[in-house]
């Protein structure tokens, strides 16, 4: 397709007009839903939240004026439903590569205090924002997919063909996802998709479209560390009975030196590539502090890293571990004078891109378990381990479509980041499609506040990001 700003621009008024007919009412009523991951709702099949929010959103989708667009629920037993919306390619599109288009309809819990006038589940729209859990991550993501292909059709631009998958289980690590995309292999004929589109991800600035390169994998251990078979009085054990706390402490301190958070497991480190530390200079340079976000921190904190980048490549290449929950330990108010039996700790642990898991979570097993401090019995389980994602170059079509994009709807060339988070689903795709080009972009940018309180959708971007996927779909060969 021979680029026409005008023509972008066109697209872009046909995607205000999508968004502001009936896209945030929708998008609100699925606030309201409580579709949390199955991590966090063992009980989602009888609750029957996340297949509420599916035919919600698949209403919506299946009421939208694409031509041969089939949309339906596929629900395999014992697994979260996805929703697969398959538009054929337009007459005269000839041989175009097919395009997967991937989102998640799943969420988080609330996770802390809302402020004042904000509930998790009750949309709030202040100005161009919209408040509520799930409208970033990922509720978004089938109205920006659907409302692109959409705005191509009305406009009459030819496209490929397109297969949208809006996934129910990747808050809790896409344990889910594995046989829908062997259905969707089966739907899409070798060598497969060539171009990828995931609407999971975030934006460092809402001044450009942001394509992320690279994101961290995954670990996360439960280390149980247990002394007594029940508690005791303090004042008859302690310095006798070793605290549970205290060997778990010293367990943690063999994988990450707890002066400075370096990761100590050699199959957990990897040095990021000249490219990754090239890229990070120059966001850095352009950023300065913001490159890496900004972060609630009491005033007097030192965080780690000497300078932007070096923080920017801490926070998305290299390893870090985090302890996200602990068991065994009563409330401050309800502590007494007793030695605890035990304590568990949940440990997150970020790899980088290239990484395997599995081998990484077999040597932190290893290490957490050989010879126990002082005879304490001690279990460590891998609960989760997904790779990371390290993308592919760009085609020349691609980086020349982003670019254009960008320009035309945000006013600035497209930007690229790494991010430190994990999305399984690449990893497999990329594994199962070798030759897919991927564009992986979303609207998680300065304070939209994913998996936290007050999570917000930038409403101006959401519409800038949807009119920007209709002119790379547009313009794939």
């Amino acid at each position: 397709m021979n680029f026409r700003p005008t023509h972008l621009r066109t697209l872009a008024s046909h995607v205000a007009e999508i968004w502001d007919d009936d896209v945030v009412d929708v998008l609100s009523s699925y606030v309201a839903i409580g579709c949390l991951s199955p991590d966090f709702d063992p009980s989602w099949a009888d609750n029957g939240e996340i297949g509420r929010a599916a035919r919600l959103l698949s209403a919506w989708a299946a009421s939208r004026p694409l031509p041969g667009c089939a949309v339906e629920v596929v629900e395999r037993e014992g697994l979260t439903p996805v929703i697969i919306a398959d538009v054929p390619a337009t007459p005269g599109a000839g041989t175009r590569l097919v395009t997967l288009l991937y989102g998640h309809l799943d969420k988080q819990p609330p996770l802390g205090s809302w402020r004042e006038g904000l509930d998790a589940f009750v949309a709030v729209r202040e100005g161009d924002r919209l408040y509520g859990r799930g409208t970033a991550d990922d509720g978004y993501s089938i109205f920006a997919a659907i409302g692109a292909l959409e705005a191509l059709a009305v406009t009459g631009t030819p496209h490929g063909r397109c297969v949208v998958l809006i996934e129910s289980s990747e808050e809790s690590g896409s344990p889910h996802l594995g046989p829908y995309l062997d259905e969707v292999k089966a739907r899409i004929p070798e060598p497969g998709p060539g171009l990828v589109i995931c609407l999971d991800s975030g934006c460092a600035t809402y001044d450009r479209l942001w394509n992320t390169i690279s994101l961290r994998g995954s670990l996360v251990v439960t280390l149980s560390v247990e002394v007594l078979s029940e508690g005791v009085h303090s004042g008859m054990a302690g310095g006798v009975v070793p605290s549970s706390f205290r060997l778990l402490r010293q367990l943690i301190s063999r994988i990450e030196d707890e002066t400075t958070g370096e990761i100590l497991v050699p199959e957990c480190r990897a040095e990021p590539p000249a490219r990754y530390r090239a890229a990070a200079e120059t966001m850095a340079a352009e950023l300065g502090d913001a490159a890496v976000g900004e972060f609630p921190t009491v005033p007097s904190l030192v965080l780690s890293g000497q300078t932007a980048a070096d923080r920017l490549l801490r926070a998305t290449w290299m390893p870090s571990l985090a302890v996200i929950g602990i068991d065994g330990v009563p409330s401050v108010s309800d502590g007494g004078n007793v030695l605890r039996p035990f304590t568990t700790a949940k440990l997150s642990l970020r790899l980088p891109p290239p990484l395997d898991p599995d081998r990484a979570g077999e040597a932190v097993v290893r290490t957490l378990s050989t010879d126990p401090p002082q005879g304490a019995r001690v279990k460590v389980d891998v609960t989760s381990a997904a790779r990371g994602f390290d993308a592919p170059a760009q085609a020349e079509w691609l980086a020349r479509a982003t670019d254009e994009a960008s320009e035309t709807l945000f006013g600035r060339r497209a930007g690229a980041m790494s991010e430190g988070g994990t999305i399984p689903f690449l990893a497999e795709l990329a594994s199962r499609f070798e030759d897919a080009q991927f564009l992986i972009t979303g609207v998680l940018g300065p304070e939209s506040n994913a998996h936290g309180p007050n999570e917000m959708l930038d409403l101006v971007t959401a519409r800038r990001l949807t009119a920007a996927v209709a002119h790379v779909l547009a313009s794939a060969p």
